[in-house]
This record gives structure tokens, C-alpha cells and sequence, in this order.
């Protein structure tokens, strides 16, 4: 038996750092996207040849450890989750392809693992709920990448619809699709500034949150998460958090509203709204979570001085990768032939442009 599994990337419109704070979040998949082609053995090795042309093999009765800083940690975690879940794996040659860019912010890795976790379960003849199969790819990148991710990026490359942006609630994980209108372009434009995810500041913004949650239930003892305590309650509460803690929370929490406000001004067709909220997110990202750089804070102060961008912001986990701009359709390959020449010559840098029209999720074939 052979299968063909795809996984897009993923965009996200707005709502930062909130997954792992059982927040909201607003994202759409792309027309970039991993494939893997699998067929069956009839041993117990699974061979894999990545989109680069390197080649690994693991045993799935003597799985290595994970963490070795490759590609491999996500495939070695893809197969012990899968395991661990019971899942009856057998053998299996893989030949992986694709075109999401990596390093980028565009979830290339979570893009990755579903397409494996979708060839794998089918090839093992296997039925799993689709919301296990996020949970199982995220413990994947978890413990053996080392990324203390949230959910949004395996979920909306499962979940997403052609047209539509994606209103998921990370702690219940239930999800509506908005649609997008078709007055609005989406463009992502790639600072050219690799980004790590795993990185120590990355984890340490998580730690930031978690720690603010327990001194927080000081005064709101039911609080679980950031998600629970509103800008009034933490404005409240202020005095409980040392800085930079207070700046961290006061972005999850106002980022939490302004997802919500801007699903809803989606809904409505309201596009102005939706741009104002993006601005008012990268300025959040950039003063109180501090995960912007300079050149994305070019990159938005770029957007926002072209006539036809409704609003621009930095997307995925910061330090670099990219900015996601709504543009209004009319005006998007006048955007990009625009930004390319600015950014160059405030940078010197040549940057890309991606086409961000909100796209369908993951899916796999049998053949």
C-alpha cells in the first residue's frame, strides 16, 4: 500500500502568544504546503529522505532519543507519540517534499509533522480523531524538538478552509471558519531574518506567562491560565507582578480581545477594524512581549505608509520571519512590487513576498 499525505503552512492574522495561554487565536493556512509519500515494508524500518535529500532510518523497536537539533528530533517524535498513542505502526519508506518556507514563522515544522503523523496513521490503517492528531504532533515538538508550543499551528493545518480564517479557542479547541472577503488580499513578506523557535527566549516568554499566573492567583485563585483574568483584573491586580512580568501578561490579555474583535469585525466585513488591530498587536509584540526586531518593525512602518494596506503585523513566534499584511485586492501586486524596493533599500536586503490567500487543511490519499 502507498499514501500521499499534505499539510499547508500556516499564517496567523492575529492573536500571538496567546495559544499557550489557552487564548485566542485568528489563523489561516497557505498555498504552501509538505507532501509525503509513503509506502509500506514489511519490517520494522522507517526510512525517510527530507526535502533536502538527506536521508535517516529509524528502528521502531529502538527509537533513538530526541533533541539532536535536526530534522530527524521531529520524525524520531512523530513515530514515539504514534507509538506511545498505540498506534500499530509497521515499516514504511518516506519521501518528503514541499514548499513552505523554512525558518520563516510559517509553521514549517507543525506543516511537517502533520503530514507525517497523516501518511503514518494511514499506512498503519489506523482511525484517530483529528483534534488527538494535533495534541499527538504537538507533544511531538514539545519533547523532542524542545519548543514548548501551543496547539494553533497543528490545528489550523488540519482544520483550515479554502477562503477562510480560523477562530480557535486553544483551551476547548473548538473552532469557527470565518470567511475572508474577497476585497482582501493577504501578503506575507519574509524579512530574511531566520528565526528559532526553540530558542531560549521563545521558552522563556512561556515561563514569563506561567509565573504571572501563579502570583496572579494570589487575588483570582480560579485562574488557570492568562486566559482567565481580564485587562481590568490585571490592571487590578498590577502590583503583584514585577517587571517584565506585568508587560508580558498585559499583552496576552489585551491580544486575547483584540482576536475576538477582530474575528468578529471579520464577520461583519469589517476591514478597517481588522487593520487597526493588527497595528495595535505589533505594537503590543514589540513593546510589552519584546519578540519583535528591527526589521520587522521596518517591515509593518513600511506597510503602514502604502495607500491599500489595511493592516500589517508581525506573524509566528518573533525574533524574525515575517509580517502578515492585509491588503486591499486591488492594490496587492502594486504592495509587493513596492515593499520588495523599500525594504531593499532601508536594509539592503532582498526580501520575499508569499501569497497568503487563506487555503483547505491537510489531507491524505491511499493509492
Amino acid at each position: 500500500m502507498s499514501v500521499r499525505a499534505r499539510a499547508p503552512g500556516r499564517v496567523n492574522l492575529i492573536g500571538e502568544h496567546t495559544d499557550y495561554n489557552d487564548g485566542f487565536v485568528l489563523p489561516c493556512a497557505i498555498p504552501y504546503d509538505t507532501r509525503v509519500a509513503g509506502s509500506a515494508r514489511r519490517d520494522r524500518i522507517v526510512t525517510v529522505i527530507s526535502r533536502l535529500g538527506d536521508r535517516a532510518a529509524f528502528d521502531l523497536d529502538a527509537l533513538p532519543p530526541g533533541l539532536a537539533g535536526t530534522w530527524r528530533d521531529y520524525v524520531r517524535g512523530v513515530l514515539g507519540e504514534l507509538l506511545d498513542a498505540g498506534i500499530a505502526l509497521h515499516g514504511a519508506d518516506l519521501q518528503v517534499d514541499g514548499s513552505v518556507p523554512i525558518g520563516a514563522g510559517l509553521s514549517s515544522s507543525a506543516s511537517f509533522e502533520i503530514a507525517l503523523v497523516l501518511a503514518m496513521v494511514s499506512l498503519a490503517d489506523a482511525d484517530l480523531d483529528r483534534r488527538e492528531l494535533a495534541r499527538l504532533a504537538q507533544r511531538a515538538e514539545t519533547r523532542y524538538v524542545g519548543t514548548r508550543c501551543g496547539i494553533m499551528d497543528q490545528i489550523a493545518v488540519l482544520f483550515a478552509r479554502a477562503g477562510h480564517a480560523l477562530f480557535l479557542d486553544t483551551r476547548s479547541l473548538h473552532f469557527e471558519h470565518v470567511r475572508v472577503p474577497a476585497a482582501a488580499s493577504v501578503l506575507i513578506c519574509n524579512t530574511m531574518v531566520q528565526h528559532e523557535l526553540a530558542s531560549s527566549a521563545y521558552n522563556e516568554r512561556r515561563s514569563q506567562c506561567e509565573e504571572s499566573v501563579r502570583l496572579l492567583q494570589q487575588r483570582y485563585p480560579g485562574a488557570r491560565a492568562l486566559r482567565d483574568v481580564s485587562v481590568q483584573q490585571l490592571e487590578d491586580a498590577r502590583n503583584l507582578l514585577p517587571p517584565p512580568l506585568l508587560s508580558r501578561a498585559r499583552h496576552v490579555v489585551r491580544e486575547n480581545e483584540r482576536v475576538v474583535e477582530a474575528a468578529r469585525a471579520l464577520r461583519e466585513g469589517d476591514l478597517d477594524t481588522v487593520g487597526r488591530l493588527m497595528y495595535a498587536s505589533h505594537e503590543s509584540l514589540r513593546d510589552e512581549y519584546a519578540v519583535s526586531c528591527p526589521q520587522l518593525d521596518t517591515m509593518v512602518e513600511l506597510a503602514q505608509s502604502f495607500d491599500g494596506v489595511i493592516g500589517a503585523r508581525m506573524t509566528g513566534g518573533g525574533f524574525g520571519g515575517c509580517t502578515v499584511n492585509v491588503v486591499r485586492a486591488e492594490r496587492a501586486q502594486d504592495f509587493r512590487r513596492y515593499v520588495v524596493q523599500a525594504y531593499q533599500r532601508e536594509t539592503g536586503v532582498t526580501p520575499e513576498v508569499y501569497d497568503g490567500t487563506p487555503s483547505s487543511g491537510a489531507d491524505v490519499t491511499r493509492e
